[in-house]
């Protein structure tokens, strides 16, 4: 692996370029150079390991029993990566991918634009929107913020911490909190019980998946130490400058209050779309996971020519099934380049398919239990629904009831969706809260068009790109 701390230290082509250095992106990038690919491998952090393996190389946790087996499982994947001769670029911000796959990039403060013949955009995931009353006040963050912090600093919240919501990866922290010492103060758990309902005709897969018994241990070893309110149906948070205190009800109970110091909000993670979707890749709704991901076929082929997708950028599957699903593309990537037959190509890919067929098994039911209850994926009235643009949900109501039909025509009106986040943060907030106003599904009301850039660019760095004209095309296009 060559480091690439520049620029000016970029080739001006590749035959792969891989966006995002997670369990998908280390892998793709790993296999693809394994066939003799030329490969650019390019994220916005530090180091190595995407959300799920932050800080894998560098972490200052040394007890591995406080992040569990889970999160080691990201070390094997580094060091394999770390042998691979690549071309791995840390801290560089992709701002433009097209379909002529240009891409442009900032590391430093400075820009250029870099050219392959195929682009695996390897994302991942992000965590959804959770706009309840109080959610941007200080002392409220979410729970995979908090896991940051715990993987790349080894810090904990302390004092009254409350964990609110649902979804594996509430029970991950609070598992690891127990471990470190700071138990939570309270979890309020908002998983919907008609979900059980929904689930359990895949339950007997689930049983028979890695997740079952890592899950029950998990949620074992939590009840021990922690209060939790199941069937919490409505939560708010109380204060001005900072939060106070949680409010939360179950079905048609009295309200009850908890005063804290720290609360962690959680409803799952969705996959992150922004740069596909730029770079005209269609998107899809998809039901059980109630969001959209873009358009990709078995070998994480999108529609666009030579723009393939791995890991959870394409659908919500786990670590395991994105480092699975990136193999699957470096492989695809070599073939599509003409290093393997098609034949050798799917010899290959067999093993990783049986191993995806497993790490996948189970996956309806986790999708179905925890997918949120529909007003938790909606703008509440007193809550921002863009933060951006500090747009609230009854602002985005009273607009739409104009007659607008869809996000893009609504940032003629409010401009959700054009702030520095572009949609990331309030993206699926707006689909969910448009489509219960129109009374529609939130396919028919869409996401966000995105163009260049999908990243803030400022024009320092536009100022440091070189003069020719495919640079200024990549920006302009």
């Amino acid at each position: 692996m060559t480091r690439i701390e520049t620029v000016e230290a970029l080739r001006p082509a590749y035959d792969l370029i891989v966006i995002g250095a997670g369990p998908a992106g280390m892998s793709a990038a790993t296999e693809a150079a394994r066939h003799g690919l030329s490969v650019l491998l390019a994220d916005e952090n530090p180091g190595p390991g995407g959300q799920i393996y932050r800080a894998i190389t560098e972490t200052p946790v040394q007890n591995r029993a406080i992040l569990g087996d889970a999160y080691w499982a990201g070390a094997p994947v580094a060091e394999a990566m770390a042998a691979a001769a690549i071309d791995y670029a840390p801290g560089a911000t992709i701002w433009h991918l097209d379909k002529h796959l240009e891409l442009g990039l900032s590391i430093g403060g400075r820009a250029r634009t870099v050219s392959a013949q195929r682009v695996i955009i390897a994302t991942g995931a992000q965590e959804r929107p959770f706009p309840i009353k109080g959610w941007t006040l200080p002392g409220v963050t979410t729970i995979g913020a908090a896991q940051t912090l715990l993987k790349s600093g080894g810090v904990v919240a302390r004092g009254r911490v409350v964990l609110a919501g649902c979804g594996p990866l509430l029970w991950l922290l609070a598992a690891q909190y127990v471990e470190a010492g700071a138990p939570p103060s309270l979890i309020l758990d908002t998983t919907p019980s008609e979900n059980w309902a929904k689930a359990l005709p895949s339950a007997l897969s689930f049983m028979a998946s890695p997740y079952f018994a890592k899950g029950l241990g998990l949620m074992l070893k939590v009840r021990r130490k922690v209060k939790v309110v199941s069937g919490v149906t409505a939560l708010a948070i109380e204060g001005e400058e900072h939060a106070t205190a949680i409010t939360w009800k179950k079905g048609d109970g009295a309200e009850q209050r908890f005063a804290a110091d720290h609360i962690l909000l959680h409803q799952g993670v969705v996959p992150h779309v922004n740069l596909a979707n730029a770079a005209g890749v269609p998107l899809a709704w998809n039901e059980d996971q109630a969001c959209f991901q873009p358009e990709a076929d078995a070998w994480g082929q999108t529609p666009v020519e030579g723009i393939a997708l791995a890991g959870d950028g394409m659908g919500i599957g786990g670590a395991e099934a994105a480092a699975t699903r990136g193999h699957l593309a470096g492989i695809a990537a070599a073939a599509a380049l003409g290093r393997l037959t098609p034949a050798r190509r799917d010899e290959l890919a067999a093993p990783f398919r049986a191993r995806l067929a497993k790490e996948l098994r189970g996956r309806v039911f986790l999708d179905r239990l925890y997918k949120p209850a529909p007003h938790f994926r909606r703008a509440a009235d007193e809550a921002m629904a863009c933060r951006c643009e500090e747009v609230s949900g009854k602002t985005l109501r009273e607009v739409v009831s104009l007659g607008v039909p869809g996000p893009n025509q609504l940032k003629a009106f409010l401009r959700c969706g054009m702030g520095p986040c572009q949609g990331r943060l309030c993206g699926l907030t707006v689909t969910e809260t448009i489509a219960e106003a129109r009374g529609c599904s939130q396919a028919e009301v869409g996401y966000y068009r995105l163009r260049t850039p999908v990243k803030p660019l400022t024009l320092g760095e536009m100022a440091t790109m070189p003069a020719s004209e495919s640079d200024v095309k990549a920006v302009v296009r």
